[in-house]
């Protein structure tokens, strides 16, 4: 019976890939509950693995920021992007969500379409998002990009003033290059107040 768990628990390291946060010994990470109120929090499941920002150690005194909620160019409203980064895992990841027009429209839902997978101006003018994993099948990180109509980022609170943007957000990315090779990003959640985030610590 011994010899049974100790391979189960052989198998079950081995399956695993991306974030290497779910199973700890004393603190099981989950994802943040879905909140409207600047909690700064986000969370998903990418191929059903947890995707949670961590910071990272960086350099000359500071740390790599996991989470960073920008503006566009040249004028701030017109999109804004969430940038998301995990530090810690062994096999880190990061997420990348272009959200068009959103001081403009507000509350509502945004439809996810194709990505070229840059940012900024030299992504598209629409909503989309991308995302970089690692898969333990091939060995190397892997880009996969949304395609049309593939997903929805739902807002739920948004104030400039306050400077707070909620939402929930799911879909499909297909890998960059192997377009057959489609993977889901699910139960996505973020929560910010925006001024405050440099200020909140991700671990």
């Amino acid at each position: 019976m011994k010899n049974l768990s100790t391979i189960l628990i052989i198998i079950t390291s081995l399956l695993s890939c991306g974030n290497d946060d779910i199973n700890t010994t004393n603190n099981k990470r989950t994802l943040p509950p879905i909140t409207q109120i600047g909690a700064n929090t986000f969370g998903c499941y990418i191929d059903e693995l947890l995707f949670i920002p961590r910071d990272g150690d960086g350099s000359f005194n500071s740390n790599d920021r996991a989470i960073y909620f920008k503006g566009g160019y040249p004028h701030p409203l017109d999109y804004n992007e969430i940038e998301i980064k995990d530090y810690k895992s062994e096999k880190t990841a990061s997420l990348l969500m272009h959200i068009e027009e959103l001081d403009a429209t507000g509350v509502g839902a945004y439809i996810i379409n194709e990505s070229n997978g840059l940012s900024n101006i030299d992504g598209l003018d629409h909503n989309y998002m991308h995302c970089r994993v690692w898969r333990d099948d091939v060995g190397n990180y892997q880009n996969y990009l949304s395609y049309e109509n593939s997903g929805t980022i739902t807002i739920t609170n948004y104030s400039l003033s306050g400077r707070l943007v909620s939402g929930t957000f799911s879909g499909s990315v297909r890998n960059y290059q192997e377009p057959h090779d489609t993977i889901q990003i699910t139960n996505g959640r973020f929560d910010f107040k925006w001024e405050t985030l440099d200020e909140t610590d991700f671990n």
